[in-house]
């Protein structure tokens, strides 16, 4: 059953997504974390993770084990500043969470997840969810960052987790020019850690370098990396396969040439994790959603992908 509600984190009235049956509300969560401490995002029995540390809150002021399904699994040591999840908890405690408060249920759950959460994790919005929506398979697109700080001015000790220090100066244009023949649906086994039956074709939409010239990241050399999803290790193999032309130890070619060989012994190292984080996922208008969803899930299906951290 659709419902007509109002949260005013949206902004203006929408539907979301109530399930008569079993009492069923679906909501987004936007979620930012810093990876330092984790083991990834995945579960792991005995291991400290973000989806573990995450479901443990939830389980704790819903009375009951919730599981969340995220936009992209992270690796041990990857950051996020724009993490999607969703998840289904039961209608009537969502409905009490505000008690006698003026709160929306989704500003309550915001604010009593901040009160248990660690401060290495925070729940930025919740609200909601529209109809069809899966944080997973809805997506259209993930975007991420790599940091890099090339001169020693650069290296900041208060941002060392977040930034790789190297210690010769990189040719960012050489990177840049290196980079723009991936771009495009390919097949990125060169760059990605076999998984037995997953596939290694991938949209690659985004991959450019540049020296930011200002904001907080002004001075360092970064890379957006967005595709409609990536294969484990891709992101921090491409990354590295670029670090050794921007050194000058490969020629601008060396990237088409991995990518031809298919060959995971041709690419260069996959670099130190810190230095990469999950900035937006993008997903397409409220009436696309349910589409989008079932399409990129049969999909899936078809090509037994495994969704691999990057």
């Amino acid at each position: 059953m659709l419902v007509w509600g109002t949260d005013r984190e949206v902004g203006a009235p929408h539907l979301f997504v109530r399930d008569c049956v079993v009492g069923v509300i679906r909501i987004r969560c936007d979620v930012a974390y810093r990876g330092t401490d984790f083991v990834g995002w995945a579960r792991q029995p005995g291991l400290r993770s973000v989806q573990g540390t995450l479901e443990d809150a939830l389980e704790r002021l819903m009375g009951e084990r919730i599981a969340v399904t995220v936009a992209g699994r992270t690796d041990a040591g990857v950051h996020a500043r724009g993490q999607v999840v969703h998840c289904d908890v039961p209608g009537d405690r969502w409905e009490r969470l505000p008690g006698r408060s003026d709160r929306t249920p989704g500003e309550a759950l915001r604010a009593k997840l901040g009160g248990i959460l660690p401060s290495d994790v925070v729940v930025r919005r919740v609200a909601p969810a529209p109809p069809g929506f899966d944080a997973r398979f809805s997506a259209l697109s993930r975007t991420y960052y790599y940091r890099i700080a090339d001169d020693v001015m650069m290296r900041d000790p208060l941002t060392a987790p977040f930034v790789l220090w190297v210690r010769s100066p990189l040719d960012v244009e050489a990177m840049n020019r290196g980079a723009a023949p991936l771009v495009g649906l390919r097949d990125f086994a060169a760059f990605c850690k076999p998984r037995p039956g997953a596939s290694t074709i991938r949209e690659l939409q985004d991959f450019r370098w540049e020296r930011v010239e200002q904001g907080p990241d002004e001075g360092l050399v970064r890379a957006t990396v967005r595709a409609d999803a990536f294969c484990h290790n891709m992101v921090r193999a491409l990354v590295g396969a670029s670090l050794d032309v921007g050194r000058g130890v490969r020629g601008e070619e060396w990237l088409v040439q991995a990518l031809t060989s298919k060959s995971r012994v041709n690419s260069s190292a996959v670099v130190q994790p810190h230095g990469l984080t999950l900035e937006q996922v993008a997903y397409p208008p409220v009436d696309q959603l349910a589409d989008r969803a079932q399409a990129i899930r049969a999909r899936r299906m078809d090509e037994e992908l495994l969704d691999g951290g990057v």
